[in-house]
């Protein structure tokens, strides 16, 4: 059984369809890349999945189990989290205090228990310090606990927006362009810790990226869209040998045949 399924999503924004009849699956523990030019709906994509949007037509199932008309926050309930394009940490707290806010999204105690300071509430925050700085030693990130999240390099703060996400405990990680902004170096890095990330926490992975590098030396499978359309889906080998991503990306019709 599919952990995510996309059926026929269509989004509309008044006169502009920005994903048109996209359809597909996505397994527990698929590791996949959705690629295109800009504009090509990929972002939208995902904040339907979140529920930033519904979609115009078409359901996004987990579990089995409709989302496209719940909440962003009670889909983040159901084991969905995301990274941004542009990072969006909180930026005046801290890096372990990012984290544990993540993690209240699973809390148990009251709103009382919070009040009076009860023993299941000290019991249960304990466990959430617990779980952050275990995340933030996964990350690397345990000597910058304390640090404001602003004050980190950019690529610690790429890792924090990861970490933040994994601290919802998700099923389904969902990474908006994780390498935008990175050198070589901090790309192999990403690409190791996203592997790392799929097998340390059994979870499944969608991408979005432009590192096309990255994208082939770890997507198990790509989709790309273009113009809201899904026009290609296969493995790394077969996407980049496809004439029409090779027209989607380079604007002009190829004689495959020619080459």
């Amino acid at each position: 059984m599919s952990l995510l399924s996309i059926k026929n999503v269509t989004m509309k924004f008044g006169g502009l369809t920005a994903v048109r009849d996209v359809s597909f699956e996505v397994g527990p523990t698929d590791l996949i890349a959705v690629i295109g030019p800009n504009g090509a709906g990929k972002t939208t994509l995902f904040n339907t999945i979140t529920g930033i949007y519904t979609p115009t037509e078409g359901s996004v199932t987990l579990d089995g189990s409709p989302i496209n008309t719940k909440k962003a926050s009670d889909i983040t309930k159901l084991g969905i989290a995301r990274t941004f394009q542009n990072i969006r940490l909180f930026n005046n707290l801290s890096v372990i205090d990012n984290l544990k806010i993540a993690r209240h999204t699973r809390i148990q105690y009251s709103f009382f228990d919070g009040i009076f300071k009860t023993k299941k509430y000290k019991v249960e925050e304990a466990a959430i310090i617990e779980e952050s700085i275990r995340l933030l030693k996964l990350f690397g990130l345990e000597d910058k606990k304390d640090l404001l999240a602003k004050n980190l390099p950019y690529g610690a703060q790429r890792k924090l927006e990861m970490a933040r996400a994994l601290a919802t405990k998700p099923k389904l990680l969902l990474l908006d362009e994780p390498a935008a902004g990175m050198n070589p170096t901090e790309t192999k890095e990403l690409s190791n810790l996203i592997h790392f990330i799929r097998e340390e926490f059994k979870i499944a992975i969608i991408l979005i990226e432009h590192d096309m590098n990255l994208v082939m030396q770890i997507a198990e499978k790509i989709f790309v869209l273009d113009y809201g359309n899904l026009i290609a889906s296969g493995s790394a080998k077969e996407v980049q040998s496809n004439p029409k991503v090779i027209e989607a990306y380079l604007g002009a019709e190829i004689d495959v045949e020619a080459h």
